[in-house]
């Protein structure tokens, strides 16, 4: 189930929400309002890889090293994820 960051524009409280793209959410869980909570962006990963290539790599191999690079790391936050409770909002 997709994660979603909301925050309220009564009482400023962020909150992380597990729900289905279908959902809607519009009232505050904190304060109780209804009709304030807002969608906010967030980064899908806190990652940035930047490796510097030589003139002779082929793009496919740049391209194959980096995803697999990236998998790992989506590895481990999935590990994380799984490790961590979380409260129903």
């Amino acid at each position: 189930m997709p994660r979603y960051r909301y925050q309220c524009h009564t009482c400023e409280h962020v909150a992380t929400i597990f729900h289905s793209f279908d959902d809607e959410i519009s009232d505050c869980g904190e304060c109780g309002t209804e009709g304030s909570l807002k969608k906010i962006l967030t980064t899908p990963l806190k990652h940035v890889i930047i490796k510097e290539t030589s003139k002779n790599s082929r793009v496919g191999d740049v391209t194959k090293e980096h995803i697999e690079t990236n998998r790992k790391i989506l590895d481990e936050e999935k590990k994380k994820a799984r490790s961590k409770t979380y409260e129903p909002s």
